[in-house]
C-alpha cells in the first residue's frame, strides 16, 4: 500500500477550482460580447445576454466570496489549475475594464444627444414671429420634461 503524497491534489478542491475558471471563462466571453456590442454602438446586441451574464455573475460573486473568506477551499487544487484561474481572473478583470469603458463612452454620447435635443427643443420655443423696432419677444411656455423610452 502506498502512502498519499502531501503535494497530491485534493480532488474536491481541484474540481472546484476547474468550475471556477470554467464560469470565470463563460462569464468573460459574455461580458467581452457585451463590450464589443458596445463600442460597435449597437448595445441592443448585449440584450440578448443580460440574463446569462447575470446570472453568471452572481455565480461568479457568491463563489469567489466563499474562496476569499477560506482559501482552503482550493489550495489543495494543483499548482496549474490555480495558475488557470488566476490567468482567467485577470482576462476577467481586463474584459471588465474594457466594459466600463465601453459602457461610459456610451453613456456619454448618449447624455450628450439628450442635451443637444434639449437645447434645440428650447431654443425652438423661443423663437417669435413678432416685426418691428417696439416688439416684444412673446412669452414662451414653461419648460417641460422630455421622456425617454427606457428601451430605445
Amino acid at each position: 500500500m502506498s502512502a498519499v503524497s502531501a503535494d497530491a491534489p485534493d480532488s474536491a478542491a481541484a474540481e472546484r477550482v476547474e468550475q471556477l475558471t470554467l464560469l470565470t471563462e463563460r462569464l468573460t466571453g459574455l461580458v467581452a460580447l457585451g463590450a464589443q456590442a458596445f463600442e460597435a454602438r449597437r448595445p441592443q446586441d448585449a440584450i440578448g445576454h443580460v440574463e446569462e451574464t447575470g446570472r453568471l455573475a452572481n455565480m461568479y460573486r457568491h463563489e469567489s466570496a466563499r474562496v476569499r473568506g477560506n482559501p482552503a477551499l482550493i489550495a489543495g487544487a494543483s499548482r496549474v489549475q490555480r495558475a488557470r484561474l488566476i490567468r482567467a481572473t485577470e482576462a476577467f478583470d481586463a474584459v471588465l475594464a474594457r466594459q466600463t469603458r465601453a459602457v461610459a463612452a456610451a453613456q456619454f454620447i448618449t447624455e450628450g444627444l439628450v442635451h443637444a435635443i434639449a437645447d434645440e427643443v428650447a431654443a425652438q420655443r423661443q423663437q417669435s414671429a413678432t416685426y418691428g423696432p417696439g416688439a416684444l419677444a412673446a412669452p414662451t411656455a414653461a419648460a417641460t420634461a422630455i421622456t425617454l423610452n427606457k428601451r430605445a
